[in-house]
């Protein structure tokens, strides 16, 4: 790409910025909230809402440099606009996307921020404190998302290693996944682990908004409206399709019965899994990592969280968090450069087994990075402020005993 402003281009990230806050507000809010208790439901929207809204403000003032400025040793950006000061003064165009303006790119990447701290949101609804949370996502926000992206987007060490994440599949999901997974740990399970589904319809339309929004996450993250960004929109509505038709065959052997449910959670299954290879691979590729990732994640659900006992409340973990892993392992299978030039070898089919190692290198720190700092911010904050609600608050729901609000007036 050349450094020359394109209107084509602008526009496209416009809309596809749009379509990721789309995803959090009201999508994931949505998706979540209809899967809990109905006493929960505004609490459970809300932690989708303020999550948003504290990483819109803290990206501007710090986040961005931190993640895309100038390297500092492989491991963090260094601080040159605090408060953006003087970028959108200077019509500059982006480092990294050299045909659209500095200002678009840092806005587009701000959503990629928001949505992966609200997803961890899902393993703990129903029983954290709401003055818990809001302490725990600056701090995430600065101790884990920062960095994390900065490896691996901003020029940092993994990256420097050859690691490769097109949209998303380890900054967003495995660490997100992983750091529920520590979360609930800490938090134990809930006075009644039960799934109970207050409102399927809700989930429904949250999973469409998601679905939707999907194609500005990862076709966006081509950053221009070009052939890249075509391919990666065709190959993540692929995979969402594979995703959702093998979770309902999952369904059908193990208990008779197709579900709504398990057929929305499939679909998840399959954007999530192709989001970290939707600008790196084709159409076969992708309806075998929706494939085999609806499969993978459907047992991670139904099998090992029961066995072992956590209660990952709307499986955060079982479904981004091992589709994030099968994902960015699939990139270092199925990563061709005849989709995507910026690739100078391709995956393990192209008899490259670098780029594997590479991919699971990357899943390795991040993983074990994302778990560690999570335990520790969670282990800080119970010992201070508490995590958990009273028992009291947790039976009779947190929407009336947190903020004084019913989501539904029956009387």
């Amino acid at each position: 790409m050349t450094d020359v402003f394109s209107s084509g281009d602008t526009a496209w990230m416009l809309i596809a910025t749009a379509l990721v806050i789309l995803m959090t507000i009201p999508g994931l809010a949505m998706f979540y909230s209809g899967l809990i208790r109905r006493h929960n439901v505004l609490n459970t929207m809300l932690l989708s809402f303020v999550t948003f809204a504290i990483v819109s403000v803290l990206w501007f003032i710090f986040g961005y440099d931190l993640v895309f400025g100038n390297d500092v040793s492989g491991l963090i950006g260094a601080i040159q606009n605090p408060f953006f000061n003087g970028v959108l003064e200077s019509q500059t165009l982006a480092s990294l996307a050299p045909t659209i303006p500095t200002g678009l790119f840092a806005i587009f990447q701000m959503t990629f921020a928001a949505i992966t701290v609200a997803l961890i949101s899902g393993a703990i609804v129903e029983r954290m404190k709401f003055s818990a949370w809001l302490a725990f996502v600056p701090i995430w926000l600065i101790m884990v998302y920062v960095p994390i992206a900065h490896w691996m987007w901003g020029g940092g060490f993994l990256a420097q290693l050859g690691a490769l994440d097109f949209a998303g599949g380890i900054v967003v999901h495995l660490s997100s996944g992983v750091a529920a997974l520590a979360l609930v740990l800490l938090l134990g399970v809930r006075k009644d682990m039960r799934l109970l589904p207050h409102h399927l319809g809700y989930t429904v339309i949250g999973a469409g908004l998601l679905w939707f929004g999907w194609f500005g996450f990862n076709a966006g993250s081509a950053l221009g409206a070009n052939n890249v960004a075509v391919s990666a929109m065709i190959v993540t509505n692929i995979s969402a399709a594979a995703g959702l038709l093998t979770w309902m065959l999952m369904d059908k052997i193990n208990t008779g019965k197709p579900t709504l449910l398990g057929a929305l959670s499939g679909a998840v299954a399959g954007l999530a899994s192709i989001t970290p290879a939707a600008g790196y691979v084709n159409i076969t590729a992708a309806i075998s990592i929706g494939f085999v990732a609806s499969i993978i994640s459907y047992y991670a659900v139904s099998r090992i969280k029961p066995r072992l006992g956590y209660d990952d409340a709307l499986d955060v973990f079982g479904i981004h968090g091992v589709c994030g892993i099968v994902g960015s392992l699939a990139v270092g299978i199925f990563a061709l450069p005849a989709i995507n030039s910026v690739l100078t070898s391709g995956g393990l089919i192209t008899g490259n087994i670098g780029l594997l190692v590479s991919q699971f290198i990357a899943i390795v720190v991040v993983g074990a990075y994302a778990f560690g700092m999570t335990w520790i911010i969670g282990k800080v904050l119970d010992k201070t402020i508490g995590l958990r609600v009273k028992d009291e608050d947790e039976v009779q729901g947190l929407d009336v005993n947190l903020h004084e609000e019913s989501g539904y007036r029956l009387s």
